[in-house]
């Protein structure tokens, strides 16, 4: 997995950059999803942030097991939901790899609604008669008020997708917002002061319950960060390379793969 983490460094890596259904598109033909740039490939929207030598993964969508083996991931803690939709939530089942090889469950955080979103959505995990090869799980119910996992803090911060409640997390220095169309200003005040800040941009024009690319661009400029990263990215936004010239200095597109220090 690289370098050791230093004691109070935040090691973030982007799992996912895609909207829900993935770049390239299945059957489009756009200059995006003909790309041969590996930086206009994105994978469904996934996290992983490391911190005192745990691991930890926000949200886990269809793309979870290709993402855990592309970055050898050989330990996880915990995983904590933002929202229900299945982009975040499908790849759950490819949990129970975890449990065989380090003998023990896995840790999940969200809230009631996403836990029993989850319960329909995998009923053998939760059945009486529990399936042999189920994931092996410990259910976490989280609100919107700062919990601790192994010592380590997330303070939730509540967005809206439309009309859906979402949780973004702010973790130190480190703030990571998928799935917004809009954020109180109360809900902003928790988000100041990060380092870092990740924030969905869906695409170029307004979308009922994403950021466009301009919405969110005027939004992390009004919140300041030292550096700012856009994820959850259509084939609508444009060419990675392109994009990247037009945005403010500090702001930048994430991409599969990227990985921070914070």
């Amino acid at each position: 997995m690289g370098k050791a983490i230093k004691k109070d460094e935040i090691r973030v890596t982007f799992l996912g950059t895609g909207t829900s259904i993935g770049v390239p598109v299945i059957t489009c033909d756009c200059p995006v999803c003909l790309s041969e740039n590996e930086h206009d490939k994105r994978l469904r929207t996934s996290v992983m942030v490391q911190i005192r030598n745990r691991t930890f993964v926000i949200d886990c969508g269809p793309d979870f097991r290709i993402q855990m083996l592309r970055e050898k991931v050989m330990n996880l803690d915990a995983v904590i939901f933002t929202h229900e939709h299945r982009d975040h939530i499908a790849g759950l089942d490819d949990v129970r790899a975890f449990n065989y090889v380090l003998n023990k469950k896995i840790d999940i955080y969200g809230t009631k609604q996403v836990m029993e979103a989850i319960r329909i959505e995998f009923p053998y995990i939760f059945s009486e008669s529990r399936y042999f090869g189920a994931p092996q799980l410990t259910i976490h119910y989280i609100d919107n008020q700062p919990f601790m996992i192994n010592g380590v803090e997330f303070t939730p911060i509540q967005v809206m997708h439309e009309n859906l409640p979402v949780f973004g997390f702010r973790i130190g220095d480190f703030t990571y917002i998928t799935d917004a169309s809009s954020i109180t200003e109360e809900e902003k005040d928790k988000i100041r002061g990060s380092k870092v800040i990740v924030l969905n941009a869906l695409r170029n024009s307004r979308h009922v319950s994403h950021f466009s690319v301009s919405e969110a661009v005027d939004l992390l400029q009004e919140l300041n960060p030292e550096a700012a990263y856009l994820t959850h990215l259509s084939h609508f936004v444009g060419l990675h390379d392109e994009v990247n010239n037009r945005l403010p200095e500090n702001i930048r597109l994430a991409y599969d793969g990227l990985t921070l220090i914070v």
